[in-house]
């Protein structure tokens, strides 16, 4: 089958490897129709290398049973899916308590198992996840994503009437905008440094658009807000420079949640860290998006919002590509070519 497989940094490689074969008795085997690059795809490409050398990269996913094991019996050939790409271990004191996304053994397809950067993907039956008739493959894509921020929304003290800041306007920020507004936010701003982001957050549902090249942030939040800030302050950008701005949004007693990864040190210049101690902040991580019972009411929620409506992906997609662009792909987006927000590869394109 045709696939991406990493090598190296900055080393993907479109080619074929074998397909999936049913192994276990809960095997599923999915054709993938749609799969998406995580921002955490392209630093594992721009910086960090696979875990697994020539490891089939990818894991958010959709598409179409293909087969399935012999023990496997709410699921059909033929049925149309997403699937939760995120393994634990469920013998960790952490997944003993339920906390599975603080799994010790936390690993995720595309990083030790292969991924969905392929025309077929196998997962076991539990982390698939069935689709409505109306969500389609492109919107399904964006299921894990779209898990990981309601995930982070709930680790916070969000209640309807509240005033949020989104600090970067990628495909998390985008989707971070949309779930503000469904847990009651009744005005969100969004920050970028980047016109055409911001454009697409008016599009799915920000109130007040805010790029920080022109003013800081926190100034212009400031004149927003009668000199307050906002209640909760989402870091969705994953840079450095935003992980140290991003506290000084909040309000006193405000919160902050960290979305993003910056894969780089972190220096916090005295203004913004004093934010969190004088304003009295609460600071907080949110990590993958997974949770008791697996994979987790995020999954069911995110599927739910999508068939609703109230989650909508389409502005968000910049790009839709056959899987043999990938190389290129990868290098336009770490190379800032071009302006991309989300990018779909279709893998039955070629």
């Amino acid at each position: 089958m045709k696939s991406l497989n990493l090598y190296d940094e900055r080393d993907i490689r479109f080619e074929e490897s074998p397909e999936p074969v049913i192994e276990q008795a809960d095997d599923v085997i999915v054709k993938v129709k749609a799969v998406g690059i995580c921002g955490s795809d392209l630093s594992r490409y721009k910086k960090l290398g696979p875990y697994v050398e020539g490891m089939t990269f990818g894991h958010e996913f959709a598409g179409e049973v293909a087969a399935v094991g012999a023990g496997v019996e709410e699921i059909k050939i033929g049925d149309r899916v997403a699937g939760c790409p995120t393994y634990h271990c469920g013998k960790c004191l952490s997944c003993q308590k339920g906390e599975l996304s603080r799994c010790e053994k936390l690993t995720v397809i595309g990083a030790r198992h292969p991924g969905a950067y392929a025309e077929y993907v196998k997962l076991p039956a539990e982390h698939i996840v069935p689709l409505p008739d109306h969500v389609d493959y492109d919107t399904a894509a964006l299921i894990e994503p779209s898990s990981v921020v309601v995930h982070g929304f709930y680790r916070t003290t969000i209640q309807p009437g509240a005033e949020v800041a989104i600090m970067g306007c990628g495909s998390i920020g985008l989707l971070a905008i949309q779930w503000a507004k469904i847990f009651g936010a009744k005005k969100v701003y969004a920050v970028d440094i980047d016109e055409t982001k911001l454009e697409v957050a008016k599009q799915v549902g920000a109130d007040v658009l805010i790029n920080s090249l022109e003013q800081p942030a926190h100034e212009q939040i400031v004149d927003y807000t009668n000199g307050q800030g906002v209640d909760l302050a989402v870091e969705s950008a994953g840079s450095p420079i935003t992980s140290a701005q991003v506290f000084a949004l909040p309000k006193k007693g405000g919160e902050v949640v960290f979305m993003g990864i910056p894969y780089a040190d972190i220096h916090i210049e005295r203004y913004y860290f004093e934010r969190i101690v004088r304003n009295e902040l609460r600071v907080l991580g949110s990590w993958n998006a997974i949770s008791a019972p697996f994979p987790g009411s995020e999954w069911k929620a995110s599927v739910h919002y999508m068939s609703t409506g109230q989650i909508n992906v389409k502005p968000m997609i910049s790009h839709q590509l056959e899987l043999k662009e990938g190389p290129e792909t990868f290098e336009d987006l770490i190379n800032r070519r071009g302006s991309h927000v989300k990018v779909l590869f279709y893998p039955e394109r070629g």
